[in-house]
């Protein structure tokens, strides 16, 4: 697939949490291509996270690999100084790690489950966030991007009603963090991805729930990771997207139209 050259994201430092499978390894691939140095986070897929670095130092481009867990604040804030050290600099954070852990009904949850899911999912973007801000606003600037979801609008699936929860949690601090870093030139936006058949839904989604989907979704047919990737660039660029702020874009073929 062909790609618009986007100039001001050549040379930037980007940390992409979640980078080795999905939507992440193909936001660090296709920021690679734009000439971005690239953060590839992991956790446990480490022969997965090696083969998208490979395929961004053999294009040319330049990948650091950071292993950490996301669920923990000492491993994720220490994720964030390894990258801006690796590279002299942070240019902007994609928070993209997070996971549904399992399917459970609210009736079942018990608090370790909501601590796992929580921790993953919501409280791994603040302190993501917090370390990375000292660096942003030392670049004069730069962009904090959240992976949110359709499940943060619509009340997820069955047994996935934590996940939605938390992904909603994501939408919301968008907004606040939007208002308090912006006057630091830090632009603060959010992806909400709807279906996508990525090792995210092989894991946690039967075919027959992933058929009921289908059957909601106006364009007929599930998402792709690429058809995520351009909005992700589009809020990562100032040149294209300076004055939207605090912004979760929808990207669901048209399953919901909030």
């Amino acid at each position: 697939m062909s790609r618009l050259t986007i100039p001001d994201l050549a040379g930037k430092a980007v940390l992409i949490t979640g980078a080795s499978t999905g939507i992440g390894a193909a936001l660090a691939i296709a920021f690679a291509q734009q000439g971005a140095q690239i953060g590839v986070h992991y956790n446990s897929s480490e022969p997965a996270a090696q083969q998208v670095a490979d395929q961004i130092t053999l294009s040319g481009g330049k990948a650091f690999l950071v292993k950490a867990d996301a669920a923990s604040s000492k491993e994720i804030v220490r994720a964030v100084e390894e990258t801006a050290s690796a590279f002299g600099r942070l240019d902007g954070l994609i928070n993209n790690a997070g996971g549904m852990v399992g399917r459970m009904a609210y009736a079942d949850m018990d608090d370790d489950y909501y601590d796992k899911v929580m921790d993953l999912n919501a409280r791994s973007v603040i302190t993501a966030s917090k370390a990375a801000t000292p660096h942003l606003k030392q670049q004069q600037g730069g962009f904090i991007i959240n992976t949110s979801s359709i499940a943060a609008r619509n009340g997820a699936s069955n047994g996935a009603g934590l996940y939605g929860s938390s992904k909603a949690f994501v939408s919301n601090v968008t907004r606040g963090m939007a208002k308090e870093l912006i006057p630091f030139g830090i632009r603060v936006n959010a992806i909400a991805p709807g279906v996508i058949e990525t090792p995210f839904h092989e894991r946690y989604s039967t075919e027959a729930q992933l058929k009921a989907q289908l059957a909601n979704i106006p364009q007929g047919r599930l998402g792709s990771v690429e058809d995520c990737v351009g909005p992700y660039l589009f809020l990562a660029s100032a040149a294209l997207s300076s004055y939207i702020i605090g912004q979760t874009i929808e990207v669901n073929g048209g399953q919901l139209m909030p």
